[in-house]
């Protein structure tokens, strides 16, 4: 057997590993790398192996930089099945089809104004694209074994990390093989709490956060926080969010602070037509969340949903202070640049950034310190104040990593680290290997691993 790192390594984006048995080759995860452009530019790349010949897909959650890469797999011959929850599924759908609907508005955008070194600008691919790539998803029950063949079989584990987010366990000739995908909080708002595994003879583990532990914070004292001193300076509260679990999150927690009469009266909105398709994925899949009947009438009733173009547009022209979630997350697009154009230049107005930011995006450079950052082909002064609440985070910290690892029993063989920035993966290596005394690695990008 072999493993190829064809993504998520060196990085957090772009999430793609290649296992290679003697007759079967199957792909976990298929992510979109995003961030700088060295990275992005890999998105155009030819795939280095014969799809003719890949079995299976087998998708550990839906965030793009796991799922965004599948219809190009699929544009490009990719005939096979994609195997994953049916929670991931659903939300995989949403995911794909507004990356599709971004990248042709961007290319449209790019043709129209010029700024485009392309003659046309096209997108990597449209939503025509991702609708084919759907059609050739598979959904399987969690802690059951399901076949591939006689000699391979696998096991989806609650991660924690995302609704219907798993940790994919590989049987092969009686070997097993873990691959992690993204481990979520020890303790998460929304989410069960990630499963232990005992046994695996291989594991690969990411490290987003390799490298740091979480503050203990009442998150939502400082949402109150940075809600009132927007709200004192007559300004508009922008919340660049991810629409998979953290709107979700965020809805949540100003239901409970509306609820128990901590709320300025301000309307709030969640102007996002895949937060909005997510939210009600949620709500659709009750038995993989801890929110109860009541905890959802309250976030309806907390946070008006906008998908219609035109009441967006009404309410991006609105100059009223208001609290305003709206995706991109990393502000790689969508909405919140409408917003941001509006709103970034004047210093009554707060952007509050509640995830990870990966290098070289514009979410990035906010809480950098830059004073400007550019989209719709030009610059954009920042005056508005910028926060940050690093307690949002959906990935384990180095304690929760180190706590999940510590039930293998007995160790794996090799660990292979990934999926973090080289200096949070060197990290997380070094603690291992001081802890644990585990044999590890960290994954380099498209280099070839031989397993026993």
């Amino acid at each position: 057997m072999k493993l190829t790192f064809l993504g998520g390594a060196g990085t957090v984006t772009g999430s793609k590993i290649l296992l290679e048995t003697k007759y079967k080759k199957i792909l976990i995860d298929c992510g979109l790398f995003q961030g700088v452009k060295e990275l992005r530019l890999k998105n155009r790349e030819a795939i280095p192996f014969d799809l003719s010949k890949l079995d299976v897909v087998l998708l550990t959650h839906a965030h793009l930089d796991h799922s965004g890469y599948i219809p190009v797999l699929v544009k490009s011959g990719y005939k096979g099945k994609i195997y994953c929850t049916e929670a991931t599924k659903d939300l995989t759908e949403i995911i794909l089809l507004d990356s599709g609907k971004i990248q042709e508005e961007d290319a449209r955008r790019a043709n129209k104004y010029g700024y485009t070194k392309h003659t046309p600008a096209k997108p990597l691919y449209n939503v025509d694209d991702a609708k084919v790539a759907i059609n050739q998803f598979e959904t399987f029950e969690q802690n059951k074994w399901h076949l591939i063949d006689d000699g391979i079989k696998f096991k989806f584990l609650n991660s924690g990390h995302i609704l219907g987010s798993v940790f994919v366990v590989l049987s092969v000739d009686e070997k097993i093989i873990v691959f992690s995908g993204d481990i979520g909080r020890k303790d998460p708002i929304l989410m069960y709490q990630y499963e232990y595994i005992e046994k695996a003879d291989y594991l690969v583990i990411e490290s987003t956060y390799g490298n740091r532990v979480h503050k203990m914070t009442d998150i939502s004292e400082m949402l109150l926080h940075y809600i009132k001193k927007t709200y004192e300076k007559g300004g508009i509260l922008i919340i660049p969010t991810f629409s998979v679990e953290r709107a979700q999150e965020i809805i949540y927690l100003l239901s409970i602070l509306k609820r128990t009469n901590q709320l300025p009266q301000i309307p709030i909105y969640l102007d996002s037509p895949m937060g909005v398709n997510a939210t009600e994925v949620y709500f659709n899949h009750k038995n993989n969340h801890k929110l109860k009947g009541d905890d959802i009438i309250n976030m309806l009733s907390t946070v008006q949903l906008i998908s219609n173009i035109s009441a967006s547009k009404a309410i991006v022209n609105s100059i009223n202070p208001k609290i305003v979630l709206a995706g991109s997350g990393m502000i790689n697009g969508g909405r919140v640049l409408h917003y941001l154009d509006k709103c970034i230049a004047d210093k009554k107005n707060s952007v509050l950034i509640v995830g990870y930011q990966a290098e070289g995006t514009r979410g990035r450079a906010l809480i950098s310190g830059d004073s400007e950052i550019k989209f719709f082909g030009k610059y954009h002064k920042i005056n508005a104040e910028i926060f940050k609440i690093n307690a949002f985070s959906g990935h384990a910290d180095q304690n929760e990593l180190l706590d999940w690892l510590s039930h293998f029993n007995p160790s794996p063989k090799l660990t292979f680290i990934n999926h973090g920035e080289p200096h949070q993966s060197q990290a997380l290596k070094t603690k291992i290997k001081t802890d644990l005394q585990w044999k590890c690695t960290i994954a380099k990008l498209n280099n070839v691993y031989h397993l026993d």
